[in-house]
């Protein structure tokens, strides 16, 4: 689930039921005082797990949420586009540390894009969401029941490093990579400009172009155009992203907030933490920068800001502290939102914390070992940190979301090693797309 759906579409799931039947007993966190390695370890392989042990079946792809009766009871079998993507640089993370073998992880991500190959595609988009079983489109709602170009481009993101990764001469990995670029030659990203300057998220083969949903203004999409620029067979053209992308409500700031950060680009107090992620999986923020900001600086006060936030606390909800901070998308107690400084509602969600580890090492793993250490395992679980909570509410989430544990596992490797940041920002097509989009890149 994406920025802009969950403001618009909130209400069409507020109702969801979050039971599952992941127990909180399932996996009790150690009382063992572990050192930060060993217990990046821990939260890297347990979190891994909900992308390899819990996959669905018969696609390889990553649920949506691990609650089986969600959806009307539909919950078993909805995949996700996206949230596969992160899925797919979580599986190699599994392979650099060992949690699985090179083979086992071709053989999977085989399946994966076979599924994707003989699935609905929509001018080579993906949907939002497929039936497991089917490969069928599963409507996000009923209007969205054809391309997500933004999800799109989260997908390709974790295929593209898979194809850097697996790089090696025998059939399988031939046959992978073969999979993987006809995938990405054939999303028509200038397609989904609709004769405009600027693209567009949603098409449907029943209603066009009817959400009418333009990708402009700063959120989670920045990789959404660096793809769509970088395609060897469907580019853009750069004015699409400069007078498209950089044209919308909110993409310049230029505020400072706390008296000691400035944010370049995005809303007021920079929005959800999701935003300084997505993107960012594979695309590295270190000495990327263009004629609006340098993304460094953009991340790493978005994220200081966000934890300020928390720590002043003004609405005085129970249990922010320094230690116990992160505004972003997730389940909450009455349904699902994008919570950010300027829509507190009083949740904490651990991906913001955990995912900004390349941000805010020391500040991120205080929140670990608060999160780990001090609940008496109400967040931790199975497949790692449960989504969120509220303390005001006494209310604990059983639920995991793919969308929100992907991003843990990749930006604590890219913290560690930068193996994904490397591995995306070597693909030929993305450095000559970031050249056509005049971006410099000194790591």
């Amino acid at each position: 689930m994406t920025y802009f759906k969950k403001n618009s579409f909130i209400l069409l799931f507020l109702l969801l039921s979050l039971n599952t039947s992941c127990s909180q007993t399932d996996q009790s966190p150690s009382s063992q005082q572990l050192n930060d390695e060993e217990l990046l370890d821990l939260v890297q392989e347990q979190t891994f797990k909900y992308f390899w042990d819990f996959a669905h079946k018969n696609s390889g792809m990553a649920l949506e949420r691990s609650d089986p009766n969600a959806y009307n009871g539909e919950g078993k079998d909805i995949v996700t586009s996206g949230g596969s993507g992160f899925g797919i640089m979580a599986i190699i993370v599994g392979v650099e540390r060992s949690y699985i073998s090179r083979d086992q992880a071709i053989k999977r991500l085989l399946k994966i894009t076979n599924f994707l190959l003989n699935g609905d595609r929509f001018h080579g988009a993906f949907p939002h969401w497929y039936n497991g079983n089917t490969g069928k489109v599963r409507p996000f709602f009923t209007e969205d029941n054809g391309g997500d170009l933004v999800e799109t481009s989260f997908m390709i993101q974790g295929l593209l490093t898979a194809r850097q990764y697996f790089n090696g001469n025998d059939d399988d990995e031939i046959l992978l990579r073969k999979n993987i670029n006809q995938l990405w030659k054939e999303v028509e990203w200038n397609w989904y400009t609709n004769h405009k300057e600027v693209l567009t998220w949603h098409w449907s083969p029943d209603y066009q172009w009817t959400i009418n949903h333009e990708i402009k203004g700063y959120n989670e999409a920045l990789i959404t155009y660096v793809l769509a620029a970088s395609s060897p067979t469907h580019g853009i053209k750069a004015s699409v992203y400069h007078k498209g992308w950089a044209s919308g409500n909110d993409f310049f700031n230029g505020n400072t907030y706390f008296q000691n950060w400035k944010l370049p680009l995005g809303p007021d107090y920079g929005g959800p933490l999701f935003f300084t992620h997505y993107s960012f999986l594979g695309l590295n923020p270190k000495g990327l920068s263009d004629a609006y900001a340098s993304y460094w600086t953009q991340n790493v006060n978005h994220t200081l800001i966000n934890r300020e936030y928390c720590i002043k606390n003004p609405k005085h909800y129970k249990g922010y502290a320094e230690n116990c901070w992160g505004l972003t998308a997730s389940d909450n107690h009455e349904g699902y939102s994008a919570h950010s400084p300027t829509n507190d509602l009083g949740v904490i969600t651990p991906t913001a914390a955990l995912s900004s580890f390349p941000y805010t090492p020391e500040y991120s793993m205080k929140a670990l070992r608060h999160f780990y250490y001090d609940f008496n395992g109400k967040l931790w679980g199975k497949y790692g940190f449960y989504d969120a909570f509220n303390e005001s509410m006494n209310w604990y989430a059983d639920n995991y979301l793919a969308i929100d544990q992907g991003p843990i596992i990749v930006m604590i490797e890219n913290y560690r090693t930068g193996l994904l940041w490397n591995l995306f920002m070597s693909c030929p097509e993305v450095q000559e797309g970031l050249q056509k989009l005049s971006f410099t890149y000194q790591p």
